[in-house]
């Protein structure tokens, strides 16, 4: 049996939602799907959004809790038998970020008539399909990014390889390092790899900078790190001692009301803020080292 859990609400609060129930619960739900709501009622501009999250078991009152408390009681549906996962997966669509083309296999028809790097990523429990604002606004950077000589990159908190992987496409000689706290999330993102015939991609099982790949490759001249407000200041000094002299370090995965702090954790380390782009609730920092 598959639990349907569905809220409906804000655009942005739906999207905070979903980062916590795909990235912070434990386990992370089967899959997640942000859609606009059918409603005759209402100008589509207006049109109200869903969030639709897939178990097997309902999601537990602590995790709940967790929530943006604006949104109110969710919906619970017990659904006959099949597979709604890939049915949530199959509705996320192609996604245009930057230089890239983002799809799954079930939109590779769609995706081969559009202009742009094709990226093929699977949705699934490894987090980074493109479809969040953190993704796009990674891919948009990199996009803009791809004319500098770049060396050695380090992608920290890979989830699906997908940051990685684009970087791999824009800079095809260089040393790349990626890696997750979430153990199956690298399995999936070295298939997503070859999948997306990017080899040489160097993948590590790791916790913040403690890993023998980054050890041995640093220091690099871009670090991204995709993760959450929380774990982007505790690892401010750690990611400052990677970074190159001159390097550049993309952050992304705060909200804006956590953006001074992370910046100010970071200007403590020399890392100053470059550019500031994303959306209103979820911005992108750009940090410069300008350490000669």
């Amino acid at each position: 049996m598959t639990v349907r859990t569905t809220w409906t609400g804000p655009k942005e609060l739906l999207e905070q939602a979903e980062l916590i129930l795909t990235e912070l619960i434990d386990p992370p739900v089967d899959a997640a799907s942000l859609v606009r709501l059918d409603d005759a009622s209402v100008e589509a501009a207006d049109a109200p959004w869903g969030l639709h999250a897939y178990t097997e078991d309902p999601i537990p009152a602590n995790a709940l809790g967790m929530l943006p408390q604006e949104l109110g009681p969710p919906v619970r549906e017990d659904l006959e038998d099949r597979d709604w996962v890939a049915h949530a997966l199959e509705g996320l669509g192609v996604v245009k970020s930057g230089c890239f083309v983002l799809f799954g296999s079930h939109d590779a028809e769609k995706a081969s008539k559009m202009d742009g790097i094709k990226l093929q990523i699977e949705a699934n429990r490894a987090f980074g399909t493109g479809h969040h604002p953190t993704t796009h606004a990674c891919l948009d950077m990199l996009s803009d990014m791809a004319g500098l000589p770049v060396k050695k990159i380090l992608d920290l908190g890979t989830g699906s390889g997908v940051l990685a992987i684009a970087a791999r496409k824009l800079w095809p000689d260089a040393v790349i390092v990626a890696t997750d706290i979430d153990e199956p999330s690298i399995p999936i993102a070295a298939e997503n790899a070859e999948i997306n015939d990017a080899p040489g991609i160097i993948w590590e099982v790791a916790e913040g900078t403690a890993s023998a790949a980054i050890a041995d490759n640093a220091p690099f001249d871009l670090v991204i790190a995709n993760i959450l407000a929380g774990p982007l200041i505790e690892l401010a000094p750690d990611i400052r001692a990677v970074t190159a002299d001159g390097g550049r370090v993309i952050l992304a995965g705060l909200l804006d009301e956590q953006s001074d702090r992370v910046e100010a954790a970071y200007a403590d380390q020399g890392l100053d803020l470059a550019e500031k782009r994303g959306t209103d609730r979820w911005p992108l920092l750009h940090l410069k080292e300008g350490r000669a």
